[in-house]
């Protein structure tokens, strides 16, 4: 079956080897499916449930997963590609998902009224899918890092008595097991993959009123981001990895990776469990002060 899907070359192996590429495609049909299923559930036998939740993540998840197949196909340039997230942010606009009080940490709760929908809710969606889609170039790390995210969300939600957790269930599941194979250079999940992933983390956080676990947990997707796009920008360069095989090390500070490459050497694998634990250290901050 692998054998069907495009291959790219893994750039820090030993002779580029080939490696199946877009399997972010199941991810997208497998929880699709189950959201559906969700759905059909809570709209034929629940009567507890108001709003179609399910159905509207599904939909997001549908939309991030085309977006980042037509990337896979295409390339897009990046000036166009940073606002393709805005029509992944439209189901939850036309439903209203997410309620429009929001908690902040210096000022209390703020209602912002039709604001949420029509600026929070595209600003939300378009920057974590942005952010989770510029970090890769790693084996595991374009999955490894947005499970562990998700898995936080999940947890908070479950924590706080929220429903929706049920919602996370065959995502989480199917995430991590692409990450397993990912992490371990079977297969690359491609932008198709990294779109959806990203485009779940806003959507189920809005869903599920938790936008403050989400933006304290992705920090470092968001630190990362800044690096690159200042370097990109501004002073026109770009982060690379200088492969001396197993070791990869940078020259230069240019993005998260290169920042930990500088000053810490060392193999491919040792490199994304670094990143993966800094990710489980703001998603712990994120649980915690969901709590306090």
């Amino acid at each position: 079956m692998l054998d069907k899907f495009p291959k790219a070359p893994d750039e820090h192996k030993p002779g580029r080897p080939l490696v199946p590429t877009g399997l972010g495609v199941i991810y997208v049909l497998a929880s699709a499916v189950y959201l559906f299923i969700i759905h059909g559930f809570q709209t034929w036998i629940s009567d507890y449930w108001d709003k179609p939740s399910a159905l509207t993540l599904a939909s997001c998840i549908l939309f991030g997963g085309f977006m980042g197949l037509l990337d896979d196909w295409i390339d897009i340039r990046w000036r166009y590609k940073a606002l393709m997230p805005l029509i992944a942010a439209i189901p939850l606009i036309i439903v209203r998902e997410g309620e429009t009080v929001m908690s902040t940490y210096f000022w209390g709760k703020i209602d912002f009224g039709l604001a949420y929908y029509f600026i929070i809710v595209p600003l939300i969606v378009t920057v974590t899918t942005n952010v989770v889609n510029q970090l890769g170039g790693l084996n595991g790390l374009e999955t490894i890092c947005p499970s562990i995210v998700l898995t936080g969300l999940a947890v908070t939600s479950a924590i706080h008595g929220k429903g929706e957790s049920i919602l996370l269930y065959a995502p989480i599941l199917v995430s991590w097991l692409l990450a397993y194979y990912n992490f371990r250079g079977k297969i690359f999940v491609g932008n198709a993959g990294s779109f959806a992933l990203g485009t779940t983390l806003a959507a189920y956080a809005i869903i599920a009123n938790i936008e403050q676990t989400l933006a304290i947990s992705i920090i470092p997707f968001i630190f990362n981001s800044a690096l690159k796009l200042i370097n990109i920008l501004f002073l026109k360069r770009e982060a690379s990895l200088t492969v001396d095989w197993p070791i990869l090390r940078a020259e230069h500070r240019r993005s998260l990776i290169t920042l930990i490459a500088y000053y810490y050497p060392t193999t491919e694998r040792k490199l994304v469990i670094l990143i993966a634990s800094l990710f489980t250290l703001f998603t712990a901050i994120a649980i915690i002060m969901s709590i306090v």
